[in-house]
Formats: C-alpha cells, structure tokens, sequence
C-alpha cells in the first residue's frame, strides 16, 4: 500500500501533465494488446497449410468458426472462388477490404501515442522550469509549492514518464508492423493459391 502511496505522490509531484500521459499509457497499452491480438497468427504453419485446413473445414456460411485473420482471409477467397470460378481474384480483393481494416485497426493511434507522449513530456519540462526560475526571481527557494526542487522535480518526472511510454511503444508498434506486413504478404499468397487451384 505504502508503494502505491509513494507512485500517487511521484505523479502528483509531476503536475497536471502526467494526467494525459498516465491516460496516453493507458490508451497505449489497451490498443496495443488489442493490435496484438487481432495480429495473432498461427506458429509453423504455411500459406498452403492455412488453405488445406479451411478448405476441409469450409462451409458456406460459418465465418464465426475461425479466429484469425489468415483463416478468415482463406474463408473469404473460398467464398468468392466458389461464386466466382473463373475469375475470383477481384472479388477476393473487395472480400479482403473488411480484413486490411482489421489488420491496420489502432496502428494510427498507437503512432500517434509514441509521437505526443515524449513531448507531453517536454511540456511538463518546460512548466517545471518556467517554476523553476519563477522562484529563483521570487527568492522563494524553498516555498511551500516546492520552489526550485520542485520545479526542477516536476520537469524531470514528465521528461521521464513520456520517455517510459514513447520508447516501447515504438518497439512494439515497430513490432507489430512488421507482423502486419507478414500477414498482408501470407493473405496475398493465400489469394494467389485459391485463384489458381
């Protein structure tokens, strides 16, 4: 309990900023998790092995029994393979239009997080110091409000914070592009599969 204690009194020390920043943490970690999860793909298995596996378990209109986006990407080229037997490429790609949204769902936000938190960070920097020589000009060196260490407090506890959530946000929105990217090369391949058996 004491340690809880100590981190509210560490946040409020930081001043109004840490508010935003402790909700652009927040906001980061739900989508994140969320992006990860959606980007979850099966461990050791091939483009072909995801089309041999839905194709034996394929039925017209039972999407809900799979649960990722490479299955669901060879259940809708089946689909439109099956509507569309001579030429289903096209019909795959509008079937795929509803996936690319999934695969990109939250990756803006994510950046955007990683952009604004180092410089929240700033922000709360700059009041600390705008405090800082505030007292200094007041020769209130050790008011009640904190004075010079308070100031100087506050400025460093934002830079710290913005820093702690923009650096592995960036590894892992890194990260979790890369898995985007493996997944959006696999879903063309399944399509590429599907169209020529």
């Amino acid at each position: 309990m004491e340690l809880l204690y100590d981190a509210l009194d560490l946040l409020a020390t930081g001043g109004w900023v840490t508010i935003p920043l402790l909700f652009a943490a927040s906001l980061l970690c739900y989508t994140a998790v969320y992006r990860w999860l959606v980007l979850h793909r099966p461990n050791a298995v091939s483009a072909r092995q995801i089309v041999s596996q839905v194709r034996r378990q394929y039925q017209a209109d039972d999407e809900e029994r799979y649960d990722n986006l490479l299955e669901l990407a060879a259940y809708h080229a089946l689909t439109a393979k099956h509507k569309f037997p001579s030429d289903p490429k096209p019909h795959i790609d509008e079937a795929y239009a509803g996936l690319s949204i999934d695969l990109k769902t939250y990756s803006t936000v994510i950046h955007t997080i990683v952009m604004i938190a180092p410089l929240l960070g700033l922000l709360g920097t700059v009041i600390g110091m705008i405090e800082t020589f505030e007292s200094m000009g007041d020769m209130s060196l050790f008011s009640q409000s904190g004075g010079i260490a308070g100031g100087i407090s506050q400025a460093l506890i934002t830079t710290q914070l913005g820093l702690i959530i923009a650096i592995p946000g960036l590894l892992f929105d890194r990260f979790l592009k890369r898995r985007e990217e493996l997944i959006h090369d696999e879903m063309q391949q399944i399509k590429e599969i599907i169209s020529q058996n």
